[in-house]
């Protein structure tokens, strides 16, 4: 679908890939309805939009909230008229700790952003997304959601329920005008262990080498959109893991899990 004129929903939009999603949106002609929990980092988003603001609508919005998801549509309709797409970016991540030491409550709030949230949005729009000439969903998932990492074991189940959720979705809307999209990012730099709660871990040179910027990530991601892509891999670790794991389970868990343990996880 080409995104031009196209009224979209971005969740997670003041900050990270959510904001460069909002931007390269924007500067391809969307009107985008920004969605996140943080009131400063929308109005950060909407400062960096520039003249294009007069396209962009902000809105505080917890996703984990179902009543707040459900009454959401008509909000962003009264404003922008449609509703044409809706990209599920937002998501946190868990400590690094392993599933034995991990709260319920801790693993609740993951399933229910991460999870839930994608869920809930999906449902609430989705009934006006087949009323279109064409429409798009498209949800964010992770490497972490088709092979796992040693203390991100709830974060990765989230995503592989993202995952399945949406080639779920896939399969039934075959036939009608609304494309669906998982995506798979890498390695990206973002303010998710902020936004998650977390302490930012020192990375070395030739981890932030390997790590795509919020910017290429969204380009990515918005080419593959704008193709009608049933699954975007982005980054180069996201590709060679997936072929990796499909080639041999087992060596590819085992290799994450050294890895993993180099970087002091």
């Amino acid at each position: 679908m080409k995104v031009s004129s196209k009224v979209l929903v971005v969740t997670g939009a003041g900050s990270g890939m959510g904001r460069e999603l909002t931007l390269q949106l924007l500067a391809k002609g969307a009107h985008i309805a920004a969605v996140d929990i943080s009131e400063n980092g929308l109005a950060e988003t909407k400062q960096l939009a520039g003249a294009a603001a007069n396209r962009l609508s902000t809105h505080l919005l917890n996703i984990a909230d179902r009543e707040q998801t459900a009454r959401f549509p008509e909000e962003v309709i009264k404003i922008h008229g449609k509703v044409d797409g809706l990209i599920n970016n937002a998501g946190i991540i868990q400590p690094f700790i392993p599933i034995n030491e991990l709260s319920y409550e801790t693993i609740d709030r993951i399933m229910q952003i991460n999870f839930m949230g994608t869920v809930q949005l999906t449902k609430a729009f989705l009934p006006y997304l087949l009323r279109r000439p064409e429409a798009h969903i498209a949800n964010v998932s992770s490497m972490g959601g088709f092979i796992p990492f040693p203390g991100q074991s709830f974060y990765g189940a989230s995503k592989a329920a993202v995952k399945l959720f949406t080639e779920g979705l896939y399969a039934e809307l075959q036939g009608t005008n609304v494309q669906v999209t998982i995506i798979y990012p890498g390695a990206v730099s973002t303010n998710i262990m902020a936004n998650s709660g977390l302490e930012q871990p020192k990375t070395t040179a030739a981890q932030a080498n390997r790590t795509l910027s919020a910017q290429q990530a969204a380009t990515i991601m918005i080419r593959g959109i704008e193709k009608n892509k049933t699954r975007i891999l982005v980054g180069p670790d996201a590709r060679m893991l997936d072929m990796l794991y499909r080639i041999s389970p087992s060596w590819a868990i085992r290799f994450i899990s050294k890895q993993m343990k180099k970087a002091g996880r």
